[in-house]
């Protein structure tokens, strides 16, 4: 798992480099343009692809329990028919009817935006079946190398591109085409990995019914997830002008929350990915197996995990959101949001690490049916509330959507394994933990700004802040990060 964070840790990084260009070449306003056609490139690939790589990953792991190692080709082969006959005839509809895109964005320059992405969505959905793949073989170097390479190739693309640009809006659209080459890359690397490893194309008939069954629920919500990002992309903007904002104000505020604010505030989305990654396949095959006691100590050291890694996050982003958002993006309003929003991890990191275990249980219904309901909850703030609170009835509306999933996700773990896991004294121990690291990080920084540079106040405080709250899970003997990290390698 180390291996795998540290990939997940350096990708992120880069993709963070490359918004604070985007955001500092293209300004708010258009990096809201831009943020608008990706949520609905999101969205097309959730439908095409999103829940295969997991039940490709899943699948094989049960092939690997009952000792049929040969079926994995077939159950490769399967979701790559399956992701080709959902992209291929959805895309060249698209495509060829491309002048009516409208009806998906109303903003023409996410519409251009939209168009130069579009045929990456044929060929991601491919490589989201070899991702699969290459989990289910717990081929996770691999995998991590040819995800941190394809973030490369787009900072890379996109900042030459992006520069050569002659004005905001013409950027968006070379951001795009950075994407789209992107895809390509990912797409012909993995490919050619797949076999090279000695993957091949054989029968899969009797690999879709079952693939198809366990897919469909898990696609289903990672497809209300784009779609609730897309109607967010379109309703929020549309309900602060009704509110009594310009269109250039609201879509401002937009881009500088979710484009800007957001993707700080889903830092901890990185580690935990890295968990559920290496966790997903060995989950599977205790499941099948019936080695109970195993898994329930492996949920309960991921739930653990997940919390603390945002409980570490947390009290710095409070203390310091402000600070971190002029500092990244020379946008006070992001860090404003930062600074508010950041609480959102908490339950944002049970909710993700419970699902991902939940859906490599075979349980992908259920993680679908409480998905829903907090994502009606969420539209249900992001329309009623911006009169009353503005753009933070998003922020209130993710919190609430979360706290609903993480609550039933970690109620449904308890009834699903023989032997409960027993996680809740450390979250709550966990929650008190935020109080005291907050107040300490808000002191430091405000002794330490009058002596020294405002950059390296940040830094200081953050590391002693990050410290500090490590220092109480050692006094309390709560949690052992060494003993997850030895386990997972």
């Amino acid at each position: 798992m180390a291996l795998v964070t540290v990939f997940s840790c350096i990708e992120r990084a880069l993709g963070f480099i490359y918004r604070i260009f985007l955001s500092r070449s293209l300004g708010a306003e258009t990096l809201g343009v831009y943020q608008v056609a990706l949520s609905v490139i999101g969205l097309l690939m959730t439908i095409t692809s999103s829940g295969i790589p997991i039940t490709v990953s899943r699948l094989m792991a049960k092939r690997h329990a009952i000792g049929n190692k040969s079926g994995k080709y077939a159950v490769v082969t399967a979701g790559i028919f399956i992701a080709l006959i959902i992209s291929v005839p959805l895309i060249l509809l698209l495509l060829i009817f491309g002048d009516n895109l409208t009806f998906l964005v109303t903003n023409l320059q996410s519409h251009k935006a939209l168009k130069i992405m579009l045929p990456g969505v044929i060929i991601t959905s491919v490589y989201a079946v070899i991702r699969g793949f290459f989990w289910g073989e717990k081929r996770f170097f691999t995998y991590s190398v040819i995800e941190l390479a394809e973030e490369i190739v787009m900072l890379i693309a996109g900042v030459i591109l992006v520069n050569a640009s002659t004005s905001n809006l013409t950027g968006a659209e070379k951001a795009s085409y950075a994407v789209l080459i992107s895809y390509v890359f990912s797409f012909l690397m993995s490919s050619v990995t797949y076999f090279l490893f000695g993957g091949k194309i054989t029968k899969c008939k009797t690999e879709l019914k079952p693939l198809i069954t366990s897919a469909t629920p898990i696609t289903l919500m990672r497809t209300l997830t784009s779609l609730l990002n897309t109607l967010i992309a379109i309703i929020l903007p549309n309900r602060l002008i009704a509110s009594g904002l310009t269109n250039s104000v609201a879509m401002s505020k937009y881009g500088a929350l979710s484009g800007m604010s957001i993707p700080l505030i889903y830092i901890p989305s990185t580690l935990i990915g890295s968990i559920a990654l290496v966790l997903v396949p060995e989950l599977a095959e205790n499941f099948y197996r019936k080695n109970m006691v195993t898994l329930k100590n492996n949920v309960e050291k991921a739930v653990k995990c997940a919390v603390f890694i945002s409980t570490l996050i947390i009290p710095v982003f409070i203390a310091l959101g402000k600070e971190i958002g002029t500092l990244i993006y020379n946008n006070l309003e992001a860090g404003e949001y930062v600074q508010k929003a950041s609480i959102i991890m908490f339950p944002m990191s049970i909710s993700l690490i419970t699902t991902s275990m939940l859906n490599s249980l075979n349980l992908e219904k259920k993680t679908l049916k409480y998905y829903t309901i907090g994502a009606f909850l969420l539209l249900l703030c992001i329309w009623f509330l911006p009169n009353v609170i503005g753009i933070y009835s998003l922020v209130v509306g993710l919190m609430i959507s979360y706290i609903i999933t993480a609550v039933c996700n970690i109620k449904l773990i308890s009834k699903t394994c023989i032997v409960a896991p027993k996680f809740t004294v450390f979250i709550v121990a966990s929650l008190v933990f935020i109080v005291p690291s907050t107040l300490l990080s808000y002191l430091l920084n405000n002794v330490l700004i009058l002596v020294i540079p405002k950059t390296l106040s940040i830094i200081i405080t953050g590391i002693i802040t990050v410290a500090f709250t490590y220092l109480f899970y050692k006094i309390f003997d709560l949690f052992d990060l060494t003993e997850l990290i030895k386990s997972k390698k």
